[in-house]
């Protein structure tokens, strides 16, 4: 499966996106399982997270346009291999195939703790080039994000994302021209969740 990363990161270099390697989906699947443990999901649904969050940006080794569809397409090849039962094999496809703001739709715990890990990653160190010359709105965006960290609150039932922006770099218009479909998501998906989603920017809740 690294395989399809390494050819995946390096399409997205030529393209100049920000990183989508194995940290990044390390991350994600870390993010998704600490969701649903925070929420008080069983073991096995966390396991199912942590696996289509790992295996959620293959599709790139294809082409960045549909990449959640082809990725959904190569993870079920990959599964086949597995012990996994059918279900939660389609139930890993379903959420990866849907987790993209253009057209994903949240139709599970999964998808949905997988939707707001992948659309909170917000943080200089995703930014693969690193002079500020060759920066576009992508770059300059995560570039500017000094902080940032996810609470779950079941009590609350809220999930909020901090975020310390600086403003030299990027404004906060800039940010939402970037995220706001993204963060729009993540609503939907807190929904699922039985929660709402929050933003907090520089200490001021900005959604």
């Amino acid at each position: 499966m690294l395989e399809y990363y390494k050819r995946g990161c390096a399409i997205l270099d030529v393209l100049g996106y920000t990183d989508h390697s194995p940290a990044h989906t390390r991350l994600v699947a870390e993010k998704a399982a600490d969701i649903l443990k925070a929420f008080g999901y069983d073991e096995h649904v966390i396991e199912l997270a942590k696996i289509a969050g790992f295996m959620h940006d293959i599709g790139n080794a294809v082409n960045r346009h549909h990449h959640a569809e082809y990725g959904a397409l190569l993870a079920n090849e990959i599964l086949k291999e597995t012990d996994l039962e059918l279900s939660d094999r389609v139930r890993i496809v379903s959420a990866i195939a849907n987790h993209d703001e253009s057209d994903g739709v949240v139709a599970d715990p999964i998808a949905a703790a997988l939707i707001i890990a992948d659309k909170t990653d917000v943080r200089r160190s995703r930014v693969n080039e690193k002079d500020p010359i060759h920066f576009d709105i992508h770059d300059r965006v995560n570039y500017a994000v000094t902080t940032t960290r996810l609470k779950c609150s079941q009590e609350e039932k809220r999930i909020t994302l901090y975020l310390t922006i600086d403003e030299e770099i990027c404004t906060l218009y800039e940010y939402f021209d970037i995220f706001l479909t993204r963060m729009t998501m993540c609503s939907h998906a807190a929904r699922f969740l039985d929660a709402q989603f929050s933003l907090k920017v520089n200490g001021q809740k900005v959604l």
